[in-house]
């Protein structure tokens, strides 16, 4: 029998059932309607025999889905959003979707014309991390009644579902740690200034330093890049004033400020003290291991998976307009990047 020719109703044929029993068991619908377990097997089985393969267009055309799911992605190259489309794709193709990948490198433009793209599509449903200011395309995928949740990023006053590291305790609970080290000279080296994250990790940053009796020492940056924490830290370590620890809002800043401060014959920790954000796996085997907050990305991703999944199935106004908004506490991942001062 050749691979192309197997049909349902070849097999049906072969084993002497009706099509309706064969179609329900080869769509997973065979508990649903009472077939026994033994007969399940047997069709499942000769369909293995005979090399079937689905016709994947006339089901999803049936069933009225795509089983694809769009995941919009502000840069692949930041290792946080790539362990993210790790677990999603993942998570995802166990749940027997497909995922179509967009990536913005940071542009509101870029972001616009791939949900544009993506909703002509017909995606099930979508993810999507925003680079961006910009909401109108995201309040037409909710009026078009397309399930989406976010991740890590998001907006408060949209009715979409969001799923987040809670970035604002993260902050402030490095912080609080520097300063029980001894530290007051903090300087947080910040990354996109109008994304949730950054804005609630610059304001744990401030509230740990105020609560504490300190004015916040110093932040700058525009970027959560290499070249931000470069450059900010090469400017940073001309002042007058030097900080005793930098506080940097992501690993990708970690590494230009590591860079700058090594250039510049700094050594960590005996001249400075230095914690990041995201706990990559790298961390472990830097000259100096940095302490870090690790987000919890694989429970991110999951929980986010799940939220759109039910969404997808509710298919209702109350289900499409209801806000979930989850955010997971971090932990703090203690190295030897931080020396205590009097």
């Amino acid at each position: 029998m050749q691979l192309e020719t197997a049909t349902i109703k070849t097999i049906a044929d072969t084993i002497g059932l009706s099509l309706t029993t064969v179609s329900r068991v080869l769509n997973g619908v065979a508990k649903k309607y009472r077939i026994s377990k033994a007969t399940e097997e047997r069709v499942l089985a000769e369909a293995d025999r005979l090399g079937y393969i689905p016709n994947q267009a006339a089901r999803n055309l049936r069933l009225k889905k795509s089983f694809a799911i769009g995941l919009v992605i502000p840069n692949l190259a930041n290792p946080f959003f790539a362990n993210i489309v790790s677990v999603v794709n993942q998570v995802l193709h166990e749940r027997g979707y497909s995922v179509i990948l967009t990536d913005c490198n940071e542009e509101e433009k870029l972001e616009i014309e791939a949900v544009n793209a993506l909703s002509a599509r017909n995606m099930d449903g979508m993810i999507v991390i925003p680079s961006g200011r910009g909401k109108k395309h995201l309040e037409l995928l909710r009026q078009k009644r397309t399930p989406v949740v976010f991740i890590d990023r998001y907006f408060e006053d949209l009715a979409i579902p969001y799923v987040a590291t809670n970035h604002y305790d993260g902050a402030l609970k490095i912080t609080e740690y520097l300063i029980a080290n001894g530290h007051r000279k903090i300087a947080c080296l910040q990354g996109s200034n109008h994304v949730m994250p950054n804005i609630k990790r610059v304001q744990g940053y401030i509230d740990a330093m105020k609560g504490h009796g300190h004015d916040p020492f110093y932040i700058g940056g525009n970027g959560f890049t290499f070249e931000s924490g470069y450059l900010e830290t090469k400017l940073l370590m001309q002042r007058s004033e030097r900080p005793t620890a930098i506080l940097a809002l992501s690993d990708t800043i970690l590494l230009g400020s590591l860079k700058a401060l090594a250039e510049d014959g700094y050594r960590v920790p005996e001249d400075i003290s230095i914690a990041t954000f995201d706990n990559s796996v790298y961390l472990d085997f830097l000259a100096c291991p940095v302490t870090s907050v690790s987000q919890p990305v694989t429970d991110i991703a999951t929980i986010a998976i799940k939220l759109l999944l039910d969404k997808i199935e509710q298919q209702s106004t109350s289900g499409l307009t209801e806000q979930e908004k989850i955010l997971i506490s971090p932990a703090i991942i203690y190295r030897s990047s931080i020396a205590s001062i009097p």
